[in-house]
């Protein structure tokens, strides 16, 4: 694409794009964006969803695990707190005004 003689190119220096700066609308014109070397191949696509699948499987796995023994948490700790409350003499509850 050809440039008008106001237009100039200015490289980012974050993100190494290339901007290309019209200095008579006083505004970027253009913009593109500096080839990432991280940049996942298409080949690897494959790969990668499989990998993403394998990860969201096993937190699935997780989760459905830690609920089935939330159960039988709770049903321990509620076991050890009637037993507890049958070891208690009963015993009436003090109230505020008599207190006094």
């Amino acid at each position: 694409m050809a440039r008008l003689q106001t237009e100039y190119e200015v490289t980012c220096p974050c993100c190494q794009a290339t901007l290309v700066i019209d200095a008579g609308l006083k505004r970027v014109v253009r913009h593109v964006e500096a080839e990432r070397p991280d940049k996942p191949k298409l080949d690897d696509a494959h790969r990668i969803l499989a990998e993403e699948r394998a990860r969201r499987e096993s937190i699935f796995e997780q989760s459905v695990q830690s609920e089935r023994t939330r159960g039988d948490a709770l049903s321990r700790r509620f076991e050890e707190a009637l037993k507890q409350a049958r070891e208690e003499p009963i015993a009436k509850p003090s109230r505020d005004f008599d207190l006094d």
